[in-house]
C-alpha cells in the first residue's frame, strides 16, 4: 500500500477523533495561517483604497521603514518598558496565585463549597473589559466613586484617580488579577485532581503535614504545566490586553505614562494616522520577539529538565 492509501486509511479510521478537532483546525487556518502572508504589509506603503490584494502586489517596497516608523516617536521606549514590566509581573505573580489558588480549593473538605468558590472566581472572566472599565469607573469616579466617599467619610480629600498616574500600576495589576487568577486556577486545580491520592497517604503515614505535602508532592507534580505555561506566557511578553489597558484607564490621556502599551500605541496611531503597514510591522515585531523569547526560555529548561520542556 502507498503512502497515500495508508494515509487515507487512517483518516477514516481516525473520522471520530479528527472531527472533533475540525472545528479548531478551520479556526487556526483562517486566523493564525493565512493571515501569515499578510506579513509583507510590514515592508510596504500599504494603501487600503487600491483593494487588498492589488495594495499587497503593487504597493512600493520601503523596507524597514514601517518599523522606523513604529520606533522613532519618543514614546517607543514608554510603551515597550510598560508591556515588558506588566507582563513580568503578571507572568510572575499570577503563576503564584493562580497555584496558589488551586491548593487552597483542591484542600477545602466540603467539595460543594469548594465548587461554590470555584464558580464565583471563575465567573469574572467572562466579563468584558468594557463592563469591568464601568465597574473600575463606579469605584473611582471624581463625584460619586465609593472609594472617594469612603476617603470623606475618614476625613481625606478626594482623589482624581483618572488624572493620577501613580495609583494606576497597582489598580491594573489588581483587576488583571481578580479577572484572571480564577480561570487560570482550574488547569492546576486539575492537575492536582489528578496526582495519585497514595503519594498523600504514604506522607501522612510518615508524619508529613499539610505543607510538607504541598511542598514534597503537590508543588513537585505540578512542575511540569507550571513550566509549559509560563514558556507559553513569555511567547506573548511584548502583547498586552488591549482592554485592560484601553477600557479600564478610559483612555485617559493623563495617565498614558503608565498605560500606554504597544497595543494601544498602535490602535491610537491607526485611528489617527491610518497607517496599516506600521500596524503590521508592531505585529510581526511582536510575534518575532515572542518567538526568540520562547526558543530560548525552552532552551534553557531543556539544560536543566528536558522533562519539563515545552519541546
Amino acid at each position: 500500500m502507498n503512502a497515500i492509501g495508508r494515509f487515507l486509511k487512517d483518516v477514516i479510521k481516525n473520522r471520530a477523533m479528527l472531527l472533533f478537532v475540525l472545528p479548531a483546525t478551520v479556526w487556526f487556518l483562517f486566523f493564525s495561517y493565512l493571515p501569515m502572508f499578510g506579513t509583507v504589509i510590514a515592508f510596504k506603503e500599504y494603501r487600503f483604497s487600491d483593494g487588498f490584494l492589488n495594495s499587497i502586489i503593487n504597493s512600493k517596497w520601503v523596507g524597514f521603514d514601517n518599523f522606523k516608523f513604529l520606533f522613532a516617536t519618543e514614546d517607543a521606549y514608554i510603551i515597550t518598558r510598560n508591556t515588558l514590566l506588566y507582563n513580568i509581573v503578571f507572568i510572575i505573580f499570577g503563576l503564584i496565585l493562580a497555584v496558589a489558588m488551586a491548593i487552597i480549593l483542591s484542600e477545602i473538605v466540603n467539595k460543594r463549597l469548594a465548587k461554590l468558590y470555584q464558580t464565583g472566581m471563575f465567573m469574572p472572566y467572562f466579563l468584558s473589559w468594557v463592563i469591568v472599565g464601568y465597574f473600575t469607573f463606579t469605584f473611582l469616579s471624581m463625584d460619586r466613586g465609593m472609594l472617594n466617599q469612603i476617603l470623606n467619610f475618614f476625613g481625606f480629600e478626594s482623589i482624581q484617580w483618572y488624572s493620577e498616574a501613580k495609583y494606576w500600576p497597582l489598580i491594573l495589576v489588581l483587576i488583571n488579577f481578580w479577572k484572571i487568577i480564577g480561570y487560570n486556577s482550574v488547569v492546576y486545580l486539575a492537575a492536582i485532581m489528578g496526582i495519585d491520592k497514595s503519594l498523600y497517604e504514604a506522607a501522612m503515614i510518615d508524619g508529613a503535614n499539610k505543607w510538607q505535602q504541598i511542598r514534597r508532592i503537590t508543588i513537585p507534580m505540578l512542575a511540569p504545566i507550571m513550566t509549559i505555561l509560563t514558556l507559553l506566557a513569555i511567547g506573548r511578553i511584548f502583547y498586552a490586553d488591549f482592554g485592560l489597558f484601553y477600557q479600564v484607564p478610559r483612555d485617559s490621556g493623563a495617565l498614558y505614562s503608565v498605560t500606554n502599551v504597544i497595543d494601544t500605541y498602535v490602535y491610537r496611531g491607526l485611528k489617527v494616522t491610518g497607517e496599516i503597514g506600521m500596524t503590521t510591522a508592531a505585529g510581526l515585531y511582536q510575534s518575532f520577539v515572542g518567538f526568540i523569547l520562547v526558543i530560548t526560555s525552552n532552551y534553557i529548561v531543556r539544560r536543566f529538565n528536558k522533562d519539563n520542556a515545552l519541546f
